[in-house]
Parts: structure tokens; C-alpha cells; sequence
């Protein structure tokens, strides 16, 4: 599952720096963009984002190093990583209680411009999600790049056949960067689906250890897939899983929250929900139901 979260943000990197249509080829030299994302992922311990980093980050949220990571514990290690990551520039939002607040995305990624007054960090009150419109007043100055994770939990001992199309249909998001999860204690990144077949990366597919300090001829093959994806069916999918998605521009945003609406909402059992801002405690009921 480390390896997987190391997936899913080198692929939010790569939309990031290079776009979302980019693809590696072997013959052709790379921007530097690229080997700088590389440098990030090496397997030292002085690389950010490395297996090493990440583990010990996992200490924080409970895990021993060695122990089992759940998707969701990889996407809090994630978030913690970004508040430390300046080059990259890249707020990560990770949902919880299955509900994704609006106006919590906006004030995180909505900054100031470079150069722009500091004193006050806060973005004006016309940029909150509360009162946002499609105007181009209400838009932010500057937008933060921005990672979403959405930990869910779809069934009890297998995934609920509910969610199987809404499921599906986040693959087809310009936005979605696949999902992280697995199934018999096996974890996988899942980056498509065909019918009721998933498409995964294997992170358990040994790859040749390369330091790209250390040599001065690089084979970047190793960085990319040797093998060709495999298959698996949906119903086979544990329940435990954590959608991924990247927006680089505000409108990004905007056009996956018409999506989410559009397409997600619209079943009576959602898989999530997308809310405007945090529910009122009035409105939030308690254990005995008062």
C-alpha cells in the first residue's frame, strides 16, 4: 500500500509539472520536471517521498514500522508529506466521514499571488464556497494545485454491488487519478475498468533499484511499468478503498463538483457526499437521537 500512495502522487506530480497528457518514452530525452519528480521517490532516506519517509510517517498515525497501512492511512502519511514539500507546491485534501466540504477545499487552495500582501493569509470572504457563483469576481487569485483522497469504506466484507457504477464512473473524471485499494491483503493501485473488470498496477512486481546520484547513465525504464496491467473482477475488491483525484486550476475543480453532482449524487445509497460546508451540531444527530 506504500507503494500504491508512492503511485498515486507521482501521477498528481506528473499532471502537476508536465500534464495530465504526458507520457514517457524511452528514446526521448526528459525534462528536467521529470528527474526531478524521480528524485523524489528514490528508496533513500533523504528523498521526500521515499519508502523510508513514509514508513516512519506512518509511526505518527499509529503504524509500526512493517505493520499493515490501509488506504487511508497512506492518505493521512500524504497529507502530512505536503506540508513539507515546497518545490511541489501541492495541497492534499483527505476527506473524512465520507464527506468532502467545499468550502474547506476553497479556503486551502485559494492563496495569494506571489508578490501579494501576506499579511492577511485568509482568502476575502468573496472566495468562500458560501457565497461562490460562476462570476469571475468570485474566483481565486491564485490556486493551489490540489490532491483529493476520498477514503470509503463500500461494504462490510466485500464491496456493496450499490457502488459498483458510481465507483466506475470516478475512472471516467478527467480528474481522477484511480483509486488506491486491493483485495486479500494484496494492495493495488487501480487506474481503469473495462465492463466489470478493474485495471491495476502490481506494486508487488520487483523493479531494479536504481540511484540516479550515484549513476551517471540512468535507465528510467525501471520507473515505469515492465509489465502490462492486469485485470480483476469488482466484485473481488476489498471495501476498503480510497478514491484519488488531481485538479492543477480552480475550474478544475468546479467542472468535478458538476460531475460529482451529475453522476455520483444521484443514487439514493451515495458512496460520499458533497456538501457546501460543514453541517450545522443542530442538524447533527446525536446517540440518542435528540
Amino acid at each position: 500500500m506504500l507503494r500504491c500512495g508512492q503511485m498515486m502522487l507521482a501521477q498528481a506530480l506528473i499532471c502537476r509539472h508536465l500534464g495530465r497528457d504526458w507520457n514517457w518514452e524511452k528514446q526521448k530525452e526528459q525534462p528536467k520536471e521529470y528527474q526531478r519528480i524521480l528524485q523524489c521517490f528514490l528508496d533513500r532516506k533523504d528523498c521526500c517521498y521515499s519508502i523510508h519517509q513514509m514508513a516512519q510517517m506512518g509511526v505518527g498515525e499509529g503504524k509500526s514500522i512493517g505493520e499493515w497501512f490501509g488506504p487511508n492511512t497512506v492518505a493521512q502519511v500524504l497529507k502530512k508529506f505536503a506540508l513539507f514539500d515546497e518545490w511541489n507546491s501541492l495541497a492534499v485534501y483527505v476527506s473524512m466521514d465520507n464527506r468532502v466540504v467545499i468550502e474547506d477545499i476553497k479556503k486551502m487552495c485559494c492563496v495569494l499571488p506571489v508578490g501579494a500582501d501576506t499579511a492577511d493569509e485568509s482568502p476575502p470572504a468573496s472566495l468562500t464556497a458560501s457565497n461562490q457563483s460562476k462570476g469571475p469576481s468570485t474566483m481565486c487569485p491564485a490556486w493551489k494545485p490540489l490532491l483529493l483522497i476520498v477514503p470509503l469504506r463500500l461494504g462490510i466484507n466485500q464491496i456493496n454491488p450499490v457502488y459498483i457504477e458510481a465507483f466506475k464512473e470516478c475512472f471516467k473524471m478527467p480528474q481522477s487519478l484511480g483509486a488506491l485499494g486491493g483485495k486479500s491483503n494484496n494492495a493495488y493501485y487501480f487506474i481503469g475498468f473495462l465492463g466489470d473488470e478493474l485495471i491495476f498496477l502490481d506494486p508487488h512486481t520487483p523493479q531494479t533499484f536504481v540511484d540516479t546520484e550515484e549513476s551517471e547513465i540512468v535507465d528510467y525504464q525501471t520507473f515505469h511499468c515492465l509489465q502490462s496491467p492486469q485485470q480483476m473482477s469488482i466484485l473481488n475488491l476489498d471495501p476498503s478503498v480510497a478514491l484519488g483525484f488531481f485538479y492543477k486550476e480552480e475550474k478544475d475543480f468546479d467542472n468535478w463538483c458538476s460531475l460529482v453532482q451529475k453522476e455520483i449524487l444521484k443514487e439514493n445509497l451515495r458512496m460520499f457526499e458533497l456538501v457546501q460546508k460543514h453541517p450545522s451540531q443542530d442538524s447533527i444527530p446525536t446517540a440518542l437521537g435528540l
